[in-house]
């Protein structure tokens, strides 16, 4: 049957989201400062190609063509984040007023185009003047962010009522203080368990600030919210899983939801937490921000940071062609597990499809992207069944808006609607774009089927 808007409540919420690092270029305008991205890519063989985030899609120069790309494909919400170094420089004291200028031109563009801006105030790029004194690892840092979080509150505040803290803590203190695949490229589980503690105190001071500052804020958190299961039914993988579990999906929203650590966790940062500090941290919030993509696989690795690690999807199972396991069912579950544990609204701030696949216009201009429309059109699919099965899904932004740069895979991974050419900046919207333009009534929608029997163009011309 075809996947109709009228599956959802009327007020359901379609937007797209991006990140301040992966497409607005800019690194070194308007005293910009680098952050700890910067200094990552300048790491021999860290990121594909050698690629930076130095130009990406320009969308620091070309965020008026972008906000008319929104309009076009008719999302009701931009999800975005602020660049810390461009706002702050040194990440504390001298506030940089061509950074802050920035994000008003934006944020009144959107609000011209009939777009809701919802604000991200901290998307993995740390000022490497604050990584210098210690980053996330420094109990210190949970004040710097709040102090960040001020200025941002108070500036955009006015204009900006959705307010998310962080994107995805797992993933970023994980790969950056444990496996050492991102920046700051550490592997000391001491140094993961103090990040995991400060990012979560900072949460929580950045809570308390905008809902101090900002009138009608609705504040929620990012969470990568997967299922997590073990490579296979060995009792040492049965444990591995549970514990990345833990890692991956529970430290965070337990702490900041729930007010406590999940078991395994909670014997393990004891020696860091001090008297009142699940207090600061478990703040009231109004929603919870979820990113899927795929189900988790885990196996032990006793020479690993934490004795676990990823493990290789069930043989059989379908794969992107950058190993994810494609299996859409795992929202459904994700969405109900997340609505049962935690008793919040959600919207899906992050569900799209990457792939090293060549993808660029042919000679009529079209860029046939069918293997990620097809797994966009199976994962809304899932979500609406969750929501018929009782999931409080309330919005869905697609990630991602432009292909971009994607932190280790540089811009050999595309995950976009929207085709980047990254020699021109010009900008096609995909098949993938038009589908999904159809589904939410844009005007980009008018669309009709290219390749027959994919599924695809089910929605051109419905009431």
């Amino acid at each position: 049957m075809p996947l109709l808007t009228s599956d959802f409540p009327n007020s359901f919420l379609w937007g797209t989201s991006t990140s301040a690092f992966q497409v607005e270029g800019g690194a070194a305008e308007d005293g910009r400062a680098p952050s700890i991205w910067d200094s990552f890519c300048r790491l021999k063989g860290r990121v594909d190609n050698g690629d930076t985030g130095d130009v990406a899609c320009d969308h620091y120069h070309r965020y008026a063509e972008d906000v008319a790309l929104m309009r076009d494909i008719g999302v009701g919400a931009y999800r975005f984040s602020i660049s810390w170094p461009r706002v702050l420089p040194r990440g504390r004291g001298v506030v940089n007023e061509a950074g802050l200028d920035f994000y008003d031109r934006l944020i009144d563009r959107l609000l011209e185009a009939g777009i809701e801006p919802w604000a991200c105030l901290y998307h993995w790029d740390l000022p490497q003047a604050l990584q210098d004194r210690g980053g996330w690892a420094n109990r210190d840092s949970a004040g710097w962010y709040a102090d960040y979080a001020v200025l941002c509150a108070r500036r955009f505040g006015d204009r900006v009522t959705r307010w998310a803290t962080f994107n995805e803590f797992s993933v970023f203190t994980l790969f950056g203080y444990a496996l050492g695949w991102g920046a700051p490229s550490v592997s000391d589980r001491g140094e993961h368990l103090k990040v995991i503690h400060h990012t979560n105190l900072a949460h929580g001071a950045g809570v308390d600030v905008l809902r101090d500052l900002v009138p009608r804020a609705s504040i929620g958190a990012v969470h990568s919210f997967q299922p997590c299961r073990p490579a296979d039914p060995s009792p040492e993988n049965v444990e591995a899983a549970a514990l990345f579990d833990e890692l991956w999906n529970l430290c965070f929203p337990d702490a900041q939801i729930l007010g406590r650590y999940p078991l395994r966790i909670a014997r393990a940062i004891e020696p860091y937490v001090k008297a009142g500090d699940m207090a600061r941290i478990c703040r009231p919030v109004d929603w919870f921000g979820m990113n899927h993509y795929a189900p988790l696989f885990a196996q032990a690795e006793p020479g690993a940071v934490w004795g676990c690690g990823f493990g290789a999807p069930p043989e059989g199972m379908p794969r992107t062609d950058i190993g994810w396991p494609l299996q859409p069912s795992a929202f459904h579950e994700a969405l109900l597990h997340a609505t049962a544990r935690y008793r919040l609204p959600i919207y899906v701030t992050e569900n799209g499809y990457g792939t090293k696949t060549p993808e660029s216009p042919d000679a009529q201009g079209i860029v046939m992207d069918r293997e990620r429309l097809d797994y966009l059109q199976a994962c809304i699919g899932e979500m609406a069944r969750a929501v018929k099965d009782g999931a409080d899904v309330r919005g869905y932004f697609v990630w991602s808006l432009l292909d971009n740069f994607e932190w280790g895979g540089g811009y050999s991974t595309r995950f976009g609607i929207v085709h980047v050419d990254f020699e021109t900046q010009r900008r096609t919207p995909k098949e993938s774009a038009k589908w999904y333009s159809a589904l939410i009534g844009g005007p980009l929608g008018r669309y009709t089927a290219t390749t027959p029997g994919t599924g695809m163009g089910t929605l051109a011309g419905r009431s």
